[in-house]
């Protein structure tokens, strides 16, 4: 049976402010969790999640060796009886991904994730950024691009409960980013200052009238 995501995904935020991860490695957590059965193990393979966030097997790999190095999750492996044979893989959530000051079992954290809707957390604005910021590094632009664009759309509003992409009557990031990459050109074209240029033809042709005329007069 194939696995399905529960209803809410928990990141931490050890995982959440985590400077060695990536924002797409930080989504996968969170889908790890969702997955993740009472003892906190996920059996979902790399081909899941590729198909999943339609990236390869090879970014999922990269991105799952990004957590397990940061000791996130724990990675092992099952082998067929009497061989070195991989049989399975699965992944298991690690103790540093929970907040040190939290008492609460992290089998307890994983049950009440499979089996209750927590409206708050499903509407998580960080969960929310994170997903629009994977989304988005998905389409084929310029690093530059891509983060002007995240780091202005994703701008919260006063309450702290919307990004301003949200707060469009229409949205469509396909579009609005095709749009984004045009105006980007527009806006880090040198503009051409005429009236200094100007200026500056006038100083060096006065400059010429003069020696033209002092080579007049030497020669009288």
């Amino acid at each position: 049976m194939k696995e399905k995501p529960s209803y809410y995904a928990i990141i931490p935020a050890q995982v959440r402010y985590a400077k060695e991860l990536t924002p797409n490695a930080k989504l996968l957590y969170a889908e790890i969790t969702a997955l993740a059965q009472k003892d906190g193990s996920c059996w979902a393979s790399n081909k899941y999640f590729s198909e999943l966030y339609n990236v390869s097997t090879v970014t999922i790999s990269r991105w799952i060796s990004s957590l397990v190095d940061n000791s996130f999750i724990i990675r092992k492996i099952v082998y067929k009886k009497g061989t070195k044979e991989i049989d399975k893989r699965y992944l298991q959530l690690s103790q540093e991904g929970i907040n040190n000051n939290d008492n609460t079992p992290i089998n307890k954290i994983v049950k009440d994730n499979n089996t209750s809707i927590n409206n708050t957390s499903i509407n998580n604005i960080s969960i929310r950024e994170l997903k629009f910021i994977n989304d988005v590094s998905l389409f084929d632009y310029d690093k530059n691009i891509l983060d002007s664009f995240t780091d202005y759309w994703t701008e919260k509003n006063k309450s702290g409960t919307k990004m301003k992409f949200e707060l469009q009557q229409t949205w469509e990031t396909k579009r609005r980013l095709k749009t984004w990459a045009t105006n980007q050109k527009k806006w880090d074209k040198p503009k051409s200052n005429k009236k200094t240029m100007s200026k500056i033809h006038q100083h060096i042709q006065k400059n010429l009238n003069v020696k033209a005329k002092l080579l007049k007069q030497l020669k009288q």
